[in-house]
């Protein structure tokens, strides 16, 4: 019987000792408060904590690929063709986005000058992903708004994609 017991003596032990391990600091056995406890851990991020990269959700909602439009915004914001609205539509075919349902303002304005803001879109079956930069608007601007009625998504003059 002795031989039976030994299993979960040993059992008890080790979960003894495991939930020592796992005592706060001044419970672990030490007798001095200055002493760290030979156990530490470190919390490891759940799902929710953990970033992650957006990505191309084809058969995804206008919403659901917001992440990924706004990315790819900031991007090109970032970089040296800020005001430049191709680099706007270039990045966003490169992540995934169809170049069919993208419209865009004009970079410059009717008499030759830099454009205040310049606005691009992608139509997502009834909703439209729309992005706004220029020195007018501050950072970029990214939302999912409804599309228009007529199947487009910007009011007023845009430019024709032809690249």
């Amino acid at each position: 019987m002795i031989e039976n017991r030994r299993p979960a003596v040993l059992l008890v032990l080790a979960a003894a000792l495991t939930l020592v391990g796992c005592a706060p600091d001044g419970l672990s056995g030490t007798t001095d408060d200055a002493t760290p406890s030979a156990v530490t851990s470190t919390p490891t991020p759940t799902a929710a904590e953990t970033p992650s990269t957006p990505s191309f959700i084809a058969s995804g909602s206008a919403a659901d690929n917001l992440p990924l439009f706004t990315q790819v915004v900031q991007a090109v914001w970032a970089g040296p063709d800020r005001a430049a609205g191709r680099a706007y539509v270039d990045g966003l075919v490169s992540a995934g986005f169809d170049k069919t349902q993208m419209q865009l303002t004009p970079d410059e304005t009717t008499i030759g000058n830099p454009a205040e803001s310049i606005e691009f879109s992608v139509r997502w079956g009834e909703d439209c992903l729309v992005g706004q930069v220029g020195p007018s608007t501050g950072d970029p601007v990214t939302t999912v708004l409804p599309g228009l009625a007529a199947g487009g998504c910007l009011l007023g003059q845009t430019r024709a994609i032809d690249w």
